[in-house]
């Protein structure tokens, strides 16, 4: 913890002590984040939480946001994200792009780990799911999509205090406190959970800490956020479903991100750099009876990038950036490796009259293990009346291998060092509405995939191994609609269907064919004179299997204009479903608390 603590201390002195160079006048520029400035390159569906909802006590955790927007979750402990899975169009978790800022921040070791973000809910200001198409501008890994969480940046001085207790023996507490010194903000942020879990080996305990800084002139914006989380729980066959083995998970993220917005006279300059550490020591058996594997790993990723957008004549707003990255690994299983990457991307938007507009992007990744790279994208918007549009989009994506794909191994699992890199094309077209703050969109979407990676066995003796697959076909439909009632109700619904068609080989698979092709969500929210009520309804349908459908409740009783008291309920049904065959899911879930923000 002190190293924590110095290396927090040590970022907010750097940031302090140039205050004093800049007058008492000067007066601040809202800039843009890079995943907003990107967005308007494209004309694609963005779908997002609304503002300011995710730091509300319906939700424990940035990931539980996630739930009501067009995405398949998998997940054994949503409320405090311990291990979660993200899926989009039918996707596998290593098909999706994470990003936090709009810089990727996707685990070099496996996908399982994208959802360690190391910040709390008082922290994020937003989540947002960029399927399809639009992806492609952020880079690799976006094979079916992208998710982006957006940092707040402190602006106005605030703390909050928030505590609750639920079933299983559940309990979490959250600090934040934010101030704004002039042109200087700052926030720090500490959040403890742990739970006894509602079966054996599905306890866990998680820490986050973290510190925010802002820095905003006449032109000028600099944000800095580090954070740290520390997570440790029970895993029972999440990685072996059907095995019985009761594993052992812990895990530490860190993570800073520093950037820059510089905007005179029309141009944009943004550059940025992060920097991700993970650890991981994982026992395929807690108890060494069966197995005595255990693991310990050791990532790092550096990204320092630069990003230029103008407006350019006829050319309309065009950007350029270059960015050079490295991921590094140390493990007792994987052994040590080092990926390096540089790229170069551009992108461009134009009006053509008061109907047409056009986007395009195209990029070149140069992997210092699997070569060169182009991917891009185009995409058209007509806009048929003031409230009405039609889209369409195409995109060429890739995915490298991850670490674990290509060698890891144990006494279940082998890893496949002569992997290909995954590729893609996503057809999409649409129409959209949007109106007053209603918004309804209805997609059409094709993505041909080429050697894709999964874990397969020809017989049953035999071990899991990553392997590449000629092509696939996922076909589907998606409908987002947003939609305010009335003064006191207003709802939120999503549907996605996804149908996967591949040449399977006569492998089996690890996981089987774990993806939506069903899926459903819906919250409707009641905006009471005492609070904001959410009641919830999801359906999932995986081919071959029954569906499941999960009531969801959060009720919320404000106590004075600064303090509240709430109660969720998860699972009101209490109905018996496995996310991923093999591997039980809680049953119903209460939990109250309170909370004091002011």
């Amino acid at each position: 913890m002190l190293r924590i603590k110095t290396c927090g201390f040590f970022i907010a002195a750097i940031l302090i002590l140039p205050q004093a160079c800049f007058s008492e006048n000067d007066t601040p520029e809202d800039l843009y984040t890079l995943v907003i400035t990107k967005k308007e390159q494209l004309f694609l569906g963005v779908y997002s939480s609304p503002q300011g909802k995710s730091i509300q006590p319906n939700y424990q955790s940035p990931i539980e946001e996630l739930s009501s927007l067009p995405l398949d979750l998998q997940s054994r402990s949503l409320r405090s994200g311990i291990q979660a899975d993200f899926s989009i169009r039918g996707s596998t978790a290593e098909q999706v792009l994470v990003m936090l800022n709009g810089q990727r921040v996707n685990d070099p070791q496996t996908a399982h780990y994208d959802c360690d973000i190391p910040f709390t809910k008082a922290d994020i200001q937003k989540v947002e799911v960029i399927p399809g198409a639009g992806s492609s501008l952020f880079g690799p890994d976006a094979i079916a999509g992208a998710v982006n969480f957006s940092l707040e940046q402190p602006k106005e001085r605030k703390m909050i205090l928030e505590s609750g207790m639920g079933s299983f023996r559940d309990g979490y507490g959250l600090f934040s406190f934010t101030e704004k010194f002039k042109n200087l903000g700052l926030r720090y942020s500490v959040e403890e959970a742990q739970s006894k879990g509602f079966r054996y080996d599905t306890d866990y305990r998680k820490f986050t800490t973290s510190l925010s800084t802002s820095l905003e002139l006449p032109g000028i914006s600099w944000e800095n956020d580090f954070g740290y989380q520390d997570k440790d729980y029970g895993a029972y066959d999440f990685y072996t479903p059907g095995l019985g083995y009761p594993s052992r998970e812990s895990v530490q993220t860190y993570l800073f991100n520093s950037g820059l917005s510089l905007k005179q006279e029309g141009l944009l300059v943004k550059p940025n750099f992060l920097w991700r550490r993970h650890y991981d020591k994982f026992a395929l058996d807690r108890t060494q009876l069966r197995s005595k594997s255990i693991n310990q790993h050791r990532t790092d990723m550096f990204t320092p990038s630069i990003y230029l957008q103008k407006q350019v004549g006829q050319l309309g707003k065009l950007g350029l950036g270059a960015e050079w990255g490295q991921e590094r690994i140390t493990s007792t299983n994987l052994g040590r490796h080092t990926r390096d990457h540089t790229s170069v991307f551009l992108d461009d938007s134009k009006e053509f009259g008061p109907r047409w507009k056009a986007g395009f992007s195209l990029r070149l990744d140069d992997f210092s293990d699997f070569g060169k790279v182009y991917t891009g994208s185009t995409n058209l918007k007509f806009q048929l009346s003031e409230p009405v549009s039609f889209n369409f989009g195409v995109a060429r994506s890739m995915r490298v291998p991850s670490f674990t794909e290509l060698y890891y191994s144990d006494p279940y699992t082998l890893g496949n060092d002569s992997l290909s890199a995954e590729k893609t094309w996503n057809y999409q077209a649409g129409i959209e509405y949007e109106r007053d703050g209603d918004i309804y969109n209805f997609v059409f979407f094709l993505r041909r995939e080429k050697d894709m990676i999964d874990w397969v066995k020809s017989s049953p003796d035999q071990l899991w191994q990553a392997k590449n697959f000629t092509e696939d076909d996922v076909l589907g439909v998606q409908y987002f609609m947003r939609k305010k009632l009335n003064h006191t109700f207003s709802l939120d619904a999503n549907y996605t269907y996804a149908n996967k068609s591949m040449d399977t080989q006569g492998y089996l698979y690890k996981y089987g064919p774990n993806y939506a092709r069903h899926l459903v969500n819906t919250v409707l929210n009641i905006k009471l004179p005492f609070g904001t009520q959410e009641v919830g309804l999801s359906y999932k349908k995986k081919p071959g299997r029954r569906g499941w459908l999960l009531a969801n409740a959060g009720l919320n009783y404000n106590l004075t204009k600064n303090s509240r008291m709430f109660l969720n309920c998860e699972n009101m049904l209490n109905v018996e479903y496995q996310d991923i065959e093999g591997i039980p899911q809680p049953g119903r879930y209460f939990e109250a608390g309170l909370r004091l923000e002011w």
